[in-house]
């Protein structure tokens, strides 16, 4: 029984058991009574001792209370036991019986979570504007047509996406980028009169005093801008002595303010995003946001971009600490052509759009590939993104939407007659294609360069639909054989590789998901033939879930697995617009908006709604909460 460890791991961010689903207690030391023994009989030869598979050893568990010290350890272990992917095979089998007990006990004991007692917003690091916010930000600040972080060195990812406070450092490099940038953008703007009269500059005339509130005025409109909150009388007060003593040592009056200008573009204000820490007169060390933090994380979550004077007007009055003014707010922001940036920044990392410039299909067996096929590839998904957003569509036609947006070079790829030219217009699908899993960005994305690969494939819809990664492959697991010919289909030979039950435990549902897509080739074109061999799409998942074709396989994900999705993008979503990894205390205020969510009909822009008017997005905690 040592593969226990992949059985215990392979699955992640379970579906937290909703109210309606919270079985009736078994008895008050159900777990210790009916579960233990359970877990001595059938998991214990792996786990258990200070040599147990995975670091995972049961007898740290002797009481169901302890499961809420390890809740994503446990959510793990239910959805295992709910798939039947514990224990595995070729292990002795528990009776359904005790599979169910077991099911009800853990569901029991993980619905006593607390949320109230337990309520954290969390905190989010000290961040940096990664390269399309500092862009976006100089582009909106001043208006000038320069996009000087194109040339700053490529920003971290960590969970998921480039805007995580914890991975975006600072090497000196980026120091003296971001020295080199101030000047520039500075020179640019004064290059420009039309751009020069956009930012607030009042003629410096007269002397003494009146020259120096005319200068003071100048750089407090710039600075307080720049820094997306007002400008302290301490900061105006360093920055008014560097223009003045320039000023003093012959310098002009613009060049002067030229120099404050690229003091304010150096300043961590703006090149960070900072907010307050809570004080001793915050109760639990807990603050709310106030109207100009609640603008800029608006904006960046929206826009990727600065607030706009709208946004500061209200975080001015205070209005923009109301939930209904928010939700406002992130209406008339979606409705911006600024929102793009939440296609190109939050979909093309969620659905790994950026990686389709990285991939090149062997150009022998598909000559049809070509620099304009993929740049289609991309638009689609992206049209098809912002159409659901804009549309207010469900976010379950992601799987399901019977329409997509082809021009005349996507279409003939497709097989969809009657399309001419390089215009993208919005198609009614044949009957072989759903959603977003069957566009060819992301059946590209999931190929290797010769062929399809179901393990890709499945592994994208659990890390990306399901909400459920899988480990990583144990070591010394052989790569599969490529010889077609000597080993049959590629079924066969993926059947073939599953003959470790170290492998099968994973790869069970990971290949079923991916084979449902095996009629798209590597390029995404429709096939009833790989080779010489017959495609077989069919599948079975956990729970005797059966289809035939990858429609049925779209719907299936619709129908019996909309809470995974749901969550799944819920918590994508809320990392993107937080800028920090979730936490385990994160799971309420993800209920609390899939409950918003649901009572909206799915609708996407419910979801935004609920996220931007949430706990974790409207509140932060100290450094040294527990």
């Amino acid at each position: 029984m040592r593969t226990m460890t992949a059985c215990l791991t392979v699955f992640i961010s379970a579906s937290f058991v909703s109210a309606n689903d919270v079985p009736a207690p078994i008895t008050e030391h159900g777990f210790k009574k009916q579960a233990v023994p359970m877990f001595e009989m059938y998991c214990a030869d792996c786990h258990q001792g200070d040599a147990a598979e995975g670091g995972f050893d049961l007898d740290q568990y002797a009481e169901g209370s302890q499961i809420q010290t390890e809740f994503e350890t446990w959510e793990k272990v239910l959805r295992v036991v709910t798939e039947r992917q514990m224990p595995p095979k070729d292990a002795d089998q528990p009776s359904e019986v005790e599979l169910q007990e077991l099911r009800a006990i853990l569901q029991a004991e993980l619905a006593t979570f607390d949320c109230e007692a337990n309520a954290r917003p969390g905190r989010v690091t000290l961040r940096r504007l990664n390269r399309a916010e500092y862009n976006n930000t100089v582009r909106d600040l001043l208006g000038v047509d320069y996009r000087p972080a194109d040339e700053f060195p490529s920003d971290d990812v960590g969970n998921g996406f480039d805007n995580i406070g914890d991975v975006l450092v600072i090497p000196p490099l980026l120091m003296e980028k971001y020295l080199a940038a101030a000047e520039q953008i500075v020179e640019r703007t004064f290059a420009n009169e039309e751009l020069k009269q956009k930012i607030l500059v009042h003629k410096a005339e007269g002397e003494g005093e009146e020259l120096l509130e005319a200068v003071r005025k100048n750089i407090d409109g710039f600075a307080s801008r720049a820094f997306r909150r007002p400008a302290t009388d301490e900061e105006l007060t360093r920055l008014l002595a560097l223009m003045v003593n320039a000023y003093q040592q012959g310098a002009e009056p613009e060049e002067a303010f030229k120099l404050g200008m690229q003091a304010v573009l150096a300043s961590p204000h703006f090149i960070f995003r900072v907010e307050l820490d809570p004080t001793e007169e915050d109760a639990d060390g807990i603050r709310e946001l106030n109207g100009y933090e609640i603008a800029s994380r608006l904006s960046y979550f929206l826009w990727s971009s600065m607030p706009d004077e709208e946004l500061f007007s209200l975080a001015k009055s205070g209005e923009l600490t109301h939930p209904t003014t928010i939700q406002d707010q992130v209406r008339r922001m979606l409705a911006d052509p600024k929102s793009k940036a939440l296609t190109e920044n939050f979909a093309g990392q969620w659905l790994q759009l950026r990686n389709l410039t990285q991939i090149s299909p062997n150009p022998e067996q598909f000559p049809s590939f070509n620099a304009d096929l993929r740049a289609a590839m991309r638009m689609e998904t992206e049209l098809f993104f912002e159409s659901i957003l804009h549309e207010n569509r469900s976010i379950l036609d992601f799987l399901t939407a019977d329409f997509s947006h082809v021009n005349e070079t996507l279409a003939k790829h497709y097989g969809l007659e009657g399309i001419k030219g390089n215009e993208f217009r919005r198609v009614s699908l044949n009957t072989d294609r759903r959603g977003v899993l069957t566009q060819a960005s992301i059946l590209l994305i999931t190929s290797n360069p010769t062929r399809t690969s179901p393990v890709k494939r499945g592994k994208w819809i659990l890390d990306n639909i399901l909400g459920e990664p899988p480990p990583p492959p144990p070591e010394g697991v052989e790569d599969l054989v490529e010889a077609e010919q000597a080993l049959g289909s590629l079924r066969e030979r993926m059947e073939e590789h599953r003959e470790n039950e170290s492998c099968a435990v994973c790869h069970r549902k990971m290949d079923t998901l991916g084979f449902g897509l095996e009629n798209f080739d590597v390029i995404g074109s429709w096939r009833n033939t790989d080779g010489k061999f017959a495609i077989d799409a069919s599948g079975t998942l956990p729970g005797a879930i059966s289809f035939k074709t990858p429609v049925e396989l779209m719907e299936l994900l619709a129908e019996r697995k909309s809470q995974e999705f749901s969550r799944c993008l819920t918590e994508k979503m809320l990392t993107y617009a937080l800028g920090r990894g979730l936490e385990s205390y994160d799971r309420c205020a993800v209920n609390v908006i899939l409950a918003e969510l649901q009572e909206k009909g799915y609708r996407f822009r419910g979801l935004i709604e609920a996220i931007a008017i949430s706990e974790p997005f409207l509140k932060r905690e100290g450094k040294g909460k527990p």
